[in-house]
């Protein structure tokens, strides 16, 4: 397992922004899947992803733990991160879906709280949590 540099300031201040990820992953047949999901930076320099069962990219996660992410400025898209991973830990209790009601905090555009409607229904759904361990990352935040 290839051990990666710890994240530089600057990586870390853009990936603990509230951007959306792309995430790729692998359908059984080897082709590829993305899809665009929130994300937060956690403990141990991982990446929080949180996924609404039974979607096709969780079904993806269960069979093959690599993952790679493209994380993009919204304001510059030439500005991104390029990360590759393994899914190193799975959380399926309670806690996943309080991962999801956190992330949706996170991501409230006025910031207030979030729709306590949707905050309702992301409890009552089956929630899935994965902790990525980096792997691979490249940036390309310099101009």
């Amino acid at each position: 397992m290839a051990i990666i540099p710890a994240l530089s300031d600057a990586q870390r201040a853009f990936l603990d922004a509230p951007r959306f990820a792309a995430v790729a992953t692998t359908d059984d047949d080897g082709a590829p899947r993305q899809t665009v999901v929130w994300y937060r930076l956690a403990d141990h320099d991982r990446i929080l992803l949180n996924g609404r069962l039974p979607r096709r990219w969780c079904a993806n996660l269960a069979r093959d733990r690599r993952v790679s992410l493209a994380i993009v400025d919204q304001a510059d898209g030439y500005r991104w991160i390029g990360v590759t991973g393994a899914v190193e830990e799975i959380v399926e209790d309670d806690s996943a879906k309080e991962d999801i009601v956190a992330l949706a905090r996170r991501y409230e555009t006025d910031g207030g709280e979030p729709d306590p409607a949707q905050l309702a229904a992301f409890r009552s759904q089956p929630r899935i949590t994965y902790l990525v361990r980096i792997t691979g990352l490249h940036d390309h935040l310099e101009d």
